[in-house]
């Protein structure tokens, strides 16, 4: 009798080991220099944006009004003469001496000697060129921002890391850059596979699905920030999954849909090895998605960062649950964001719900803000191919293993989708 005792399968990865082994291979892109257009929101700053002046630029008036001095005004009250008239845009002719005025606007630099604004409102302009003043008694800076408040000349006023919302463009432009260097988009290739599988545009026959899944990833990557590149249907047959893969592995991602489990014409995992692909994992604990693939492709000579390969099973909530798990934080990391999640909220469950599973499940369900808090509800489900359901989910919850009957008021880890 034999004493070698048979090789046992290797135990499944936790979600969260999987995600440590991606995040070893995940470098930010090297950034690039990007006009200010439509195309650059969001993107992250690859470099400190340095202030080129001091803003505002001199002391400014922040209402309509008469720039005054104080000591002219010790009650409140008084008549003044008014020497001039400041709009924003024009600079002070004249200093405001004792017993003047100048009227100004909002934004208008303040004239010389002047060190308090009245607001229009609690004066009256004389027809002898005087204004009379009824206030309180005025004190050095009211109504004025100073030179520089808001920045000054050599103020690092966007740092790296920086991303870039509207009001970034804002500062941007109030600084004078209309380029910024910015960490790109990663541009990503999709391959469906599987006979089964023909094109949205077509009618199934016989056994034939529609491809829902590249559709699926083309909007999932385009929503992450990626540049989706669909690359078609690849057959269930070596001759043609060969040269589609490598075509894909031209791209920093790749995401393959299908033909990652244990079957016949599962051969994704076998051709992704043939082209060079270094496999890190083909199994995780989770439901739905426990075939998922991820390897890394060297890239040839050894120049630049290895193309990161993610085989995803066929079903759609599958790819939905395993892209957001895995593949959502990889696009973020590499356009430059430090803290690329998935980020999961601590929600309460509305109602009792009964769930039996052998694995960690991402249930689909409706996450809501109340003002008791989160709260998180299971929309019906009948399993990995069911992507109706995805329709009236806006949220994974996370069931743990085994036969449950949660209670309402639980709480449980959920993961946003939106």
């Amino acid at each position: 009798m034999s004493d070698i005792v048979p090789a046992k399968n290797p135990p499944m990865l936790q979600v969260a080991d999987a995600q440590a082994i991606v995040r070893q291979y995940v470098r930010p892109l090297p950034p690039e220099p990007m006009p200010l257009t439509s195309a650059a929101l969001g993107h992250v700053l690859a470099a400190d944006v340095v202030s080129d002046l001091d803003m505002p630029p001199y002391h400014k008036a922040m209402m309509d009004g008469y720039a005054v001095r104080c000591a002219d005004l010790p009650s409140g009250k008084g008549t003044l003469r008014v020497i001039e008239e400041i709009p924003a845009g024009q600079v002070p002719r004249r200093t405001v001496e004792a017993g003047q005025a100048s009227r100004i606007m909002t934004g208008a630099p303040i004239p010389p000697g002047a060190d308090a604004v009245i607001l229009i409102e609690r004066t009256r302009l004389s027809e002898n060129g005087c204004v009379e003043i009824e206030d309180r008694p005025p004190k050095p800076g009211q109504n004025i921002l100073p030179q520089g408040a808001e920045m000054k000349c050599g103020d690092t006023v966007l740092p790296t890391g920086t991303v870039l919302r509207p009001q970034e463009f804002g500062v941007l432009a109030t600084v004078g850059r209309t380029t910024v260097l910015a960490h790109p988009s990663p541009r990503v290739a999709i391959l469906s596979t599987g006979d089964e599988l023909v094109e949205p545009d077509q009618r199934p026959q016989g056994g034939q699905i529609r491809n829902s899944n590249g559709a699926l990833l083309v909007a999932l990557v385009s929503r992450a920030g990626g540049t989706p590149r669909y690359l078609g249907i690849a057959r269930d047959d070596p001759a043609c999954l060969r040269p589609m893969i490598c075509d894909g592995l031209k791209a920093p991602v790749l995401l393959l849909s299908g033909g990652v489990s244990a079957g016949k014409l599962d051969l994704v995992p076998s051709m992704l090895r043939e082209a060079g692909v270094v496999a890190h994992f083909h199994k995780v604990e989770m439901k739905p998605g426990k075939p998922v693939f991820f390897g890394t492709y060297p890239r040839p000579g050894g120049g630049g960062e290895p193309a990161l390969v993610f085989g995803l099973p066929g079903n759609p909530v599958s790819v939905l649950a395993c892209f957001e798990l895995f593949v959502r934080p990889v696009l973020r990391r590499l356009r430059g964001h430090a803290d690329p999640g998935p980020h999961y909220i601590s929600a309460v469950l509305t109602e009792d719900f009964a769930y039996r599973t052998d694995r960690p499940t991402y249930h689909p369900a409706h996450l809501e803000w109340t003002p008791a808090g989160w709260r998180v509800r299971p929309v019906p489900w009948i399993g990995s191919a069911d992507l109706r359901a995805l329709t009236q989910a806006n949220a994974l919850v996370l069931f743990p293993p085994g036969d449950h009957r949660h209670r309402a008021g639980q709480v449980f880890e959920t993961l946003s989708l939106e």
